[in-house]
């Protein structure tokens, strides 16, 4: 049967897609058992350790086919007491209130090499770079959302929405960041290790000074304001990374104490 929605980068074949219950599958030596067959798969997780739910075989855009199943793992307690703010952007994906910076850009980093292969029609390498792309953001944002959960115990991330910046012109950097799918890594991920986790209005926190609270005329502005990076506040004197400044704004905002500053929050 055919599934027209799991056709892959225009392709007319669709991507091959058999789902399975918890009772039709076992796993066996190092193999999968199922319909009387027999599938030989890379066990990374250990498999043998856990009872095997419902799931999929599925096949990506190169041919691979992957085995997809849910288990039961035990929540793991988080003792740390420690408040983070994240801004999310585009020339950094995410700058952390302490200074933590995740890059991301993957897709920039090897644009012009997939340029070259589309060029030339090499449509194996193709979806040999866009996998690569696609498992070096999944890889770094795995773990740099699963560092924030074990080491702090309270996540404060803006708002911001990847859907309305991919109808403008920065839909590529938009869609290469990969903002929601860090957000919904640190969502499940929190409530796996009892972290609070909450998404908190953005608005301003680029243009807010950390250190006073005030909206200062020295402020970046607009769009003729998105290469600033760093400014002086007008009001308190103190310097501002953007990013930084940004996160701050929305650690405070987490905690309702913004118009105080975030010196009240270092203890």
């Amino acid at each position: 049967m055919k599934l027209s929605w799991r056709k892959s980068n225009g392709s007319r074949r669709s991507l091959g897609w058999i789902p399975f219950r918890h009772d039709c599958i076992s796993y066996r030596g190092g193999q999968i058992r199922y319909a009387g067959y027999k599938f030989n798969i890379w066990d990374s997780y250990g498999l043998a350790d856990y009872e095997l739910g419902s799931g999929t075989f599925s096949e990506d855009s190169r041919g691979r086919w992957y085995f997809n199943t849910t288990v039961k793992v035990e929540r793991k307690s988080n003792t740390a007491t420690k408040s983070i703010g994240i801004d999310l952007g585009l020339k950094e994906c995410a700058v952390t209130s302490d200074g933590q910076r995740l890059v991301g850009r993957h897709y920039r980093k090897l644009e012009q090499s997939l340029g070259m292969a589309q060029r030339a029609n090499k449509k194996s390498l193709v979806k040999a770079l866009h996998a690569k792309i696609k498992n070096r953001r999944k890889d770094e944002l795995h773990k740099f959302s699963t560092m924030l959960t074990q080491h702090y115990g309270t996540i404060f991330v803006g708002n911001i929405s990847s859907s309305t910046l991919i109808k403008t012109k920065m839909a590529k950097s938009a869609l290469d960041a990969g903002w929601s799918s860090l957000k919904t890594m640190l969502e499940y991920k929190s409530d796996c290790a009892g972290v609070m986790y909450e998404e908190v209005n953005e608005s301003y926190t680029t243009q807010t000074c950390s250190s006073c609270g005030e909206k200062p005329p020295s402020r970046p502005k607009g769009i003729a304001g998105l290469g600033i990076r760093e400014w002086t506040c007008s009001d308190c004197g103190s310097v501002n990374d953007r990013d930084l400044n940004a996160a701050r704004n929305i650690l405070a905002r987490g905690h309702s104490r913004l118009a105080v500053g975030i010196p009240s929050l270092s203890q």
